[in-house]
C-alpha cells in the first residue's frame, strides 16, 4: 500500500534561525509590525510503499535522520495522511 507522508523538518527552538530572522526583517520593512518571531523550515513530502502504516513511518523516520535532517540543528515531525 502506497502511504502519503509528510516531515516537518525545523531549526531546533534553542538555535537562532538566521534565514527566519532575514525574513522577519523583510516583514518589518513592508510595515507589517504585529509579527513576533519567524520559523524557516522544510516540508517534504513522500509517497511510502510500505505494508502497513508503522512501516511507512518506520522507513519516513529512516529516510530523515539519514538524509532529510540535520539532528544538531534541527528536529522533525512525521505525519501520514
Amino acid at each position: 500500500m502506497t502511504y502519503n507522508v509528510q516531515v516537518k523538518v525545523m531549526p531546533l527552538k534553542e538555535l537562532l534561525d538566521p534565514q527566519g530572522k532575514a525574513v522577519m526583517g523583510g516583514l518589518d520593512n513592508l510595515g507589517l509590525k504585529g509579527i513576533e518571531d519567524v520559523r524557516v523550515g522544510k516540508n517534504i513530502s513522500l509517497q511510502v510503499n510500505a505494508g502497513n502504516e508503522a512501516e511507512a513511518k518506520k522507513l519516513a523516520e529512516e529516510a530523515t535522520k539519514k538524509l532529510l535532517a540535520n539532528p544538531v540543528m534541527e528536529y522533525f515531525e512525521i505525519a501520514i495522511n
